[in-house]
């Protein structure tokens, strides 16, 4: 089934909104575990070394979403950009209306 450009823009919008509020809830889960983790060795009494490592691959999970986070910002700043211009119908100028044809109408190529 081929998609045009308004269903393709629709189904994005709606989709990009969701991916970054599952990385932030990702982000939030992590943070909380990281705090119980912390929490646990403080309050249990162990060594202070007692689960550094894991601490410490946890806090590198944790900056993998952090940047996740910042990548899917820069995503939706770029989608918005094409949106603009694709979802616009900013058509090259040399279209004519015989292009705009139906038939035709799957066959234009955008541009920028």
């Amino acid at each position: 089934m081929t998609m045009n450009v308004n269903v393709a823009v629709a189904k994005i919008s709606r989709e990009v909104p969701i991916a970054e509020a599952c990385l932030d809830e990702a982000l939030i889960s992590v943070s909380s575990l990281m705090k119980s983790i912390v929490q646990a060795r403080r309050e249990t009494g162990v060594a202070p070394s007692t689960g550094q490592s894991t601490i410490a691959r946890l806090a590198r999970a944790q900056l993998s979403l952090v940047t996740a986070t910042n990548d899917m910002l820069r995503v939706h700043s770029d989608l918005a950009k094409l949106a603009q211009i694709h979802a616009g119908m900013d058509l090259h100028e040399h279209c004519t209306d015989a292009h705009l044809e139906s038939e035709n109408v799957a066959k234009l190529k955008f541009v920028s």
